[in-house]
């Protein structure tokens, strides 16, 4: 029997994808820091969803609230979230990328991996090819990534951003991963990012070297399992081309903390209602809903209810919303309000 020829995967990751369309449609703000999130708006309670590369130098970071990106940078041009133009140019990209291979995984609204080890040519080529394209058709750049699976080919796409193309082979996790913070390692946030610095694992250098049993104890079989194989270049997880969503949801972060039980049943029944919208849209029942309730200290909790039968009715799922938020104490003035289903199957 033929032996089975090596695995290629190629990870494309679009660069400051979202500042980088604004940048397209607004060109005068080339070369200055700019920031999208929420609406654009000063003092806004939301968080940035991305920045140019002008702007990081600031310390702006995706996921950090407006706020403060203000108070770090506020030379920095502030614009609001286009989602319904970055999708677009997001299915855009993925139809491109699908030319190229027949397996594509659609990890994200500005990443893909594609599975390289059936199409013909050299593996670097073909990503140089796929660059070009996506710049000649969108004018936007991407960094590249080549390894032998999934989590190597990641890292190597974020090792020469932007617009840079990296391969890592197996024998060269020791020389040039093992040396990279343990941050940088996908599935190592913040909280496992701490938990491993109070163990003295700072790189992925250490991670590779502590007892698979040390990482077990402290993070459980899975977790700790992952960790261990993660740092020794080791991955075997298939691309995924197709996927159900596990949960629906919609959220709120109000302008200003709330007080006012009504107004938030209120805004409750209209969350409930987008859900339910959602759920007609895609053709998906789900069989609980779920609260979640942020209090102006950040404090966040969450009540669920099982539903009698799945569904996608409006007033069953605010009714059980309803239900969920009855559970909560307003003793605090509440910032954050959101309503998931979940349980979901296709009908």
């Amino acid at each position: 029997m033929a032996e089975a020829a090596p695995r290629r995967i190629l990870h494309v990751d679009m660069d400051a994808f979202f500042a980088a369309i604004e940048l397209r449609r607004h060109p005068e703000l080339k070369g200055k820091p700019v920031v999208i999130g929420g609406s654009g708006r000063r003092g806004e309670r939301s968080v940035v969803s991305t920045a140019s590369y002008e702007a990081r130098p600031f310390g702006i970071r995706s996921g950090m609230p407006l706020t403060l990106a203000h108070r770090w940078c506020p030379q920095a041009v502030f614009l609001p979230v286009d989602y319904a133009t970055y999708a677009a140019e997001s299915v855009r990209i993925k139809r491109l990328l699908a030319e190229f291979s027949p397996v594509v995984e659609d990890a994200g609204i500005d990443e893909a991996f594609l599975d390289l080890t059936a199409v013909a040519g050299d593996s670097e080529t073909v990503a140089r090819a796929i660059k070009r394209r996506i710049l000649e058709e969108t004018g936007l750049t991407c960094s590249a990534g080549i390894g032998p699976n999934k989590l190597l080919a990641k890292l190597a796409s974020d090792m020469q951003k932007p617009d840079g193309l990296t391969v890592l082979a197996a024998a060269d996790v020791a020389s040039r991963v093992w040396p990279l913070p343990a941050r940088k390692l996908p599935g190592v946030g913040p909280k496992t990012g701490a938990r491993l610095a109070a163990l003295g694992v700072h790189t992925i250098g250490a991670l590779a070297h502590t007892p698979v049993e040390t990482l077990v104890a402290h993070f459980g079989p899975a977790h700790g399992g992952y960790l261990h194989d993660a740092a020794q270049g080791i991955d075997d997880s298939p691309l995924v081309t197709h996927w159900e969503p596990k949960s629906a949801s919609h959220e709120t972060t109000f302008p200003r903390d709330i007080g006012d039980a009504a107004l938030l049943r209120r805004r409750l029944g209209e969350l409930a209602r987008e859900v339910a919208e959602g759920l007609a849209e895609e053709g998906y029942v789900g069989d609980h809903v779920t609260v979640k309730l942020r209090y102006e200290d950040f404090d966040t909790h969450t009540h669920a209810v099982a539903l009698a039968a799945p569904t996608r009715d409006a007033e069953t799922i605010r009714a059980a919303a309803l239900e969920c938020f009855a559970r909560f104490p307003l003793d605090r003035r509440v910032r954050l309000l959101g309503v998931r289903v979940g349980g979901l199957t296709r009908t």
